[in-house]
């Protein structure tokens, strides 16, 4: 039998209400106790100082792209933005379809040492070269039958559906992908996670004329409460703000009628435009880190494109090494709570992956997912895509993660290291 108490940290269990130095005692694979000053229960227990570490549930990316060869560049190897990051679960967003979620099942989730779940792609190709030619994602791309009988086969692992309503695929297809998606959510009874912000640049021939701020609430009207709305930060237009620079109207209508956000950090964050909506008192509910192939800095495979129609990401300057919890920084940076960043990534994930009753949460009995950070103070210069630059004087960085009771070190080279003001 294996004791590992991790010892004197800072614990902050948003679904327990809990925030204090505790002590946390794991059993094998199993939380056995939450106390102040746990004694060892046998010579054997190992000691783990956690003393100025924050430690939390295990950490859950909502926003992960880890379909690793099959989506070419944009998939990266899932343990690397999992458990060497300090993140004990990924939910892949889009990368897998009805046609490759097999695969995705036996190459990524079954050998992962990280807990991978799939937001199941729309389209009949998935993720490929994230999305890089836009004619595989016209509306004949998508399978309303195939992909609603391959959720439910595989409800294991498919906890949502993921689609985009941006201004390139509106220019061509207008609001069809959309309908269809939508459809597809309510007859699998599945969250769809809906990309905002320009993802194509137009068609040659101009396609059709698109107010991007027409964009959101089409888009809102054909949705159910649980879908998520992605990418509130971002700089494209077409999304939260409008051109204008003000808030869209329907952002809060869109709250009230239970759709949820996320933000999908990536290479589209905008530290303007997280302003502009956090002022106007919205707070997105989850994080998700968006890492890919065309954002950080891993060698591309073999005869991959060597750029990407996204513009964002060729102006991605600064933060080329990103993580979940650099993310979290950012939004420590903006000024949201550490509590409420914390439930981003841990309760709030929970829910939008449908496992609230397994992770998300540390409880005797449950299992031993656990994140551990540092928190770390001074003065740090943070970029963000369009070149702005922000000082924190707080940074948290990833020191280890318990998955399953396993201990592994944050040791990913995509890990950010941090530049002094």
């Amino acid at each position: 039998m294996n004791h590992i108490i991790l010892k004197g940290g800072r614990v902050i269990d948003p679904a327990a209400n809990r925030d204090g130095v505790f002590d946390v005692l794991i059993k094998d694979n199993v939380i056995a106790a939450i106390d102040r000053d746990i004694a060892a229960p046998d010579s054997k227990t190992t000691i783990v100082d956690c003393r100025d570490k924050l430690v939390l549930p295990g950490l859950i990316d909502t926003h992960g792209h880890v379909y690793q060869g099959v989506t070419g560049r944009f998939g990266l190897n899932a343990d690397m933005c999992g458990v060497y990051s300090g993140v004990t679960t990924l939910v892949d967003q889009g990368g897998a379809s009805c046609i490759t979620l097999p695969g995705f099942r036996q190459y990524v989730i079954e050998p992962s040492k990280t807990r991978v779940v799939s937001y199941m792609s729309a389209y009949l190709v998935g993720g490929l070269e994230g999305h890089f030619y836009p004619e595989l994602y016209r509306p004949d791309c998508l399978d309303v039958e195939a992909t609603v009988t391959a959720a439910k086969k595989n409800s294991d692992i498919v906890r949502g559906l993921k689609a985009h309503a941006e201004i390139g695929g509106f220019s061509r297809w207008g609001v069809d992908v959309m309908r269809i998606a939508s459809q597809i959510g309510r007859e699998a009874a599945l969250p769809v996670y809906i990309h905002f912000g320009q993802l194509w640049p137009k068609p040659e021939d101009g396609g059709a004329p698109v107010n991007p701020d027409s964009i959101f609430n089409q888009v809102v009207d054909m949705l159910k409460p649980g879908d998520v709305l992605a990418h509130p930060f971002s700089r494209h237009p077409g999304g939260f703000v409008e051109v204008n620079g003000s808030i869209h109207p329907m952002v809060k209508e869109a709250i009230a009628r239970g759709l949820k956000i996320d933000v999908g950090h990536g290479s589209h964050f905008s530290f303007k435009t997280a302003r502009i909506v956090l002022d106007a008192g919205v707070v997105p509910d989850t994080l998700g880190a968006d890492m890919h192939g065309y954002n950080t800095i891993v060698p591309p495979p073999a005869g991959t494109p060597s750029w990407h129609p996204d513009e964002s990401v060729h102006i991605f300057k600064g933060n080329e090494r990103f993580s979940l919890v650099s993310a979290m920084t950012s939004m420590l940076a903006l000024g949201i709570p550490l509590n409420h960043v914390v439930a981003m990534v841990t309760s709030n994930a929970a829910k939008l992956a449908r496992m609230e009753d397994e992770i998300g949460t540390l409880k005797v009995g449950g299992v031993a997912d656990v994140s551990v950070l540092d928190d770390l103070r001074g003065r740090w210069v943070m970029h963000d895509n369009e070149g702005t630059q922000v000082i924190t004087d707080r940074m948290l960085h990833p020191a280890f993660c318990y998955r399953n009771g396993q201990r592994y070190d944050a040791t990913a080279t995509i890990l950010p290291v941090a530049k002094a003001a």
